[in-house]
């Protein structure tokens, strides 16, 4: 899953592909160089990050969506905003993709009609608290069992509405609501997200753990983002979103050669 900021403040790339064109060059390089899954997002959500309104994300991220709906890869819209998703939905897109698992008002409705949501794709993600107060003092007793408890409420309560256990994929969510422990505890253990039986999306390129253990800004921590994509696929990851998409193609292709040379593979 490649990422496509069309926001002014990104904590990754600044902004730089605000602009529709830039955005679509981006989005370009990323299809050359073997994306599978474009996530448009028109919101930052760093730490500390102020809501947008709704006609400002919507400004910012259907001329995106409406430009590459037809790219030849599946799009995803990372929003949790219900009309956003409406919106997106009517465009094409194939994913919706919630930092707050559809815990917004309206946003249950969206995905659980199928006339509006044409069964499209869904991905759940474990937040404390919100991006303003996430990360002032994370706590848990057990931050595996207590996310995969949040995310296993998240995806029942679907299950219930009647959205299918094949559209569903869960976050854990490195860097919402987690310290540096808690974030090397979960790609450590990360094999247990998929003790829920769904596919499990792994997003830690360029986060700032990476940073507080490299010593490296945001815009130098290509190394341990591909290196921690890999890690995380080894322990289960189905989906590795990512800024870098060509180096991180590249890294996979050896990891999987190497895995396919391996006896019983």
């Amino acid at each position: 899953m490649g990422i496509l900021n069309a926001t002014p403040d990104s904590f990754s790339d600044g902004g730089r592909f605000h602009a529709r064109d830039d955005a679509l060059r981006q989005a370009e390089g990323m299809i050359a160089s073997g994306v599978d899954l474009i996530d448009i997002g028109g919101e930052s959500t760093k730490p500390g990050a102020i809501p947008v309104s709704l006609q400002e994300e919507l400004d910012r991220v259907l001329p995106i969506i409406e430009a590459l709906k037809d790219c030849g890869v599946a799009l995803s819209i990372d929003t949790y905003k219900p009309e956003t998703m409406r919106h997106a939905l009517d465009l094409g897109v194939d994913c919706v993709n919630d930092i707050w698992a559809l815990r917004q008002e309206g946003a249950e409705d969206i995905v659980a009609n199928p006339s509006i949501s044409r069964d499209c794709g869904v991905v759940l993600m474990h937040m404390q608290r919100d991006p303003l107060t996430m990360q002032f003092n994370p706590e848990y007793r057990n931050v595996i069992a207590e996310v995969n408890a949040f995310l296993k409420t998240r995806c029942d309560a679907l299950l219930e509405r009647g959205v299918s256990a094949d559209r569903i994929a869960i976050d854990p969510g490195f860097g919402f609501g987690k310290s540096l422990e808690h974030n090397v505890m979960m790609l450590s253990n990360f094999e247990h997200f998929a003790d829920l039986g769904f596919p499990v999306l792994a997003g830690i390129s360029r986060k700032s753990m990476l940073g507080k253990i490299t010593g490296r800004e945001v815009g130098d921590r290509l190394v341990p983002s591909v290196l921690a994509a890999v890690m995380a696929a080894e322990r289960g990851a189905a989906i590795v979103r990512v800024h870098d998409v060509a180096e991180t193609v590249d890294a996979f292709a050896l990891w999987t050669a190497v895995r396919q040379s391996q006896p019983g593979q």
